[in-house]
């Protein structure tokens, strides 16, 4: 790969700022939170994968967690179940619950770990679901 002196001198530099939290944060674990539109868009996503296979590359442990209510949304829109929203958040009834479960563990999930492989990394999705890693209860808005 050849760089020209303006590319390979940006890369200096980049490097140069971040080499500070680089020694800052090697061997630490470090929780990605990725949705919203960092989601959308091919080039938007290789370079969200790309930053996080270069953080594990310089010594980060990187946890990704992640988001998808614009794919929630979707389909369930295309399965005629309606979503409803109290103060920004999702009521989730049984129905909407198993949605929410099929794209975030089955279609989100997946394509993350793939685009996180596909970029050199060596990446395995879990869902909270798993093994009971995380637990809910129902919240109650008082007004």
């Amino acid at each position: 790969m050849s760089l020209s002196q303006d590319k390979a001198s940006n890369i200096a530099q980049v490097l140069a700022e971040a080499l500070p939290y680089i020694q800052r944060f090697a061997g630490k674990t470090i929780v990605v939170k990725y949705g919203g539109n960092a989601m959308e868009g091919d080039e938007l996503k290789a370079s969200f994968a790309r930053d996080v296979v270069l953080m594990k590359a310089v010594g980060m442990n990187p946890v990704v967690v992640h988001g998808g209510g614009p794919q929630i949304g979707e389909l369930l829109q295309k399965l005629n179940i309606e979503s409803r929203f109290v103060d920004g958040m999702r009521v989730t009834d049984a129905a909407t619950m198993d949605v929410v479960e099929m794209v975030l563990g089955g279609s989100v999930n997946k394509e993350i770990v793939s685009l996180l492989n596909q970029m050199g990394g060596r990446a395995i999705g879990i869902t909270g679901k798993d093994g009971r890693l995380l637990e809910a209860s129902k919240l109650t808005v008082s007004r």
